[in-house]
């Protein structure tokens, strides 16, 4: 192996080595398909969805099909205005999803470029981390406060309060494992085969430091999904009559004694998305951090 070839010093391993390692985790594949499930149901829920998921009815409360009084007409019963909540939870799913994508996409782009851009130009360091710092102080739920106060509820103020607040740690993340790539020898390598500091950027450190970065942010959408659900539920979130699962869960709160199911069902529903997410997280650290390899 030659120091003039930098890249074969430390190529990526092939996707394929991932998956391989990846399916050989039964809690890993379990995840992924509660995962799989949950992102289909979303996806086609105008397809699959029994009812109008804003239309009500009559049926005011109605206990779900395993309560008594229960029917199949609403499975999984109705809320206080009589709409059918397997409808709502399957719209409620889909708007919660693009929350915690498009969340993390944002964030995680800007912060990895931060993160990374700080690593390779050391001059800019001491800016991009102080700024980093000042992100930091802003708590996710207070800056989606202030958010709404500005633009009003709805939810692209809870993706720009969760987006901005992924852009820190992500930035942390990308620079911590930048600083050690840009210590390697083959940087220095690529450097002295006379290499643009753009291909040395998206050739050497960018590939070296992918991995990390999305271990991280499999392992932040979970955390982004629970957030954004809080924010919902306190109001900030999307308005009626849209179904998202935190509102649900609001929604719910003044029926727990006689009508639970309106509450527990969609809690429960961002419970096993976070869950599902955290352990799909996990493995792929286990996966794609060649410290943990064994």
């Amino acid at each position: 192996m030659s120091v003039a070839d930098p890249e074969m010093l430390d190529a990526p391993e092939p996707v394929e080595a991932w998956w391989r390692r990846l399916l050989r985790d039964p809690s890993a594949l379990l995840a992924s398909l509660v995962l799989l499930i949950v992102v289909f149901c979303a996806l086609a829920a105008p397809a699959i969805s029994p009812h109008d998921p804003f239309a009500s009815s009559r049926a005011i409360m109605q206990p779900p099909i395993w309560a008594e009084g229960g029917d199949w007409l609403h499975p999984l019963g109705t809320d206080g205005q009589g709409r059918d909540m397997l409808s709502r939870l399957f719209y409620g799913t889909r708007l919660t999803l693009i929350i915690g994508l498009v969340s993390v996409g944002i964030g995680g782009a800007f912060g990895s470029l931060m993160g990374l851009l700080a690593a390779f130009r050391p001059g800019l360091d001491p800016w991009v981390m102080r700024c980093v710092d000042v992100m930091l102080s802003f708590p996710a739920i207070l800056l989606g406060l202030a958010l709404v106060a500005v633009m009003g509820p709805g939810a692209l103020p809870v993706i720009v309060a969760l987006a901005v607040a992924t852009v820190p740690d992500c930035a942390r993340i990308a620079r911590s494992v930048a600083v050690s790539v840009m210590q390697q020898d083959y940087i220095e390598a690529g450097r002295a085969l006379g290499l643009s500091n753009f291909a040395l950027f998206t050739r050497y450190l960018l590939r070296n430091c992918i991995s990390s970065i999305m271990i991280f942010l499999s392992l932040r959408f979970g955390q982004i999904i629970l957030i954004g659900a809080a924010l919902s539920f306190l109001g900030l979130g999307a308005r009626p009559p849209t179904a998202e699962l935190g509102m649900m869960a609001a929604q719910g709160r003044d029926f727990l004694l006689f009508a639970p199911h309106i509450a527990i069902i969609p809690s429960v529903l961002i419970f096993v998305i976070v869950l599902a997410a955290n352990v799909l997280g996990d493995a792929l650290r286990d996966v794609l951090d060649p410290r943990l390899r064994s």
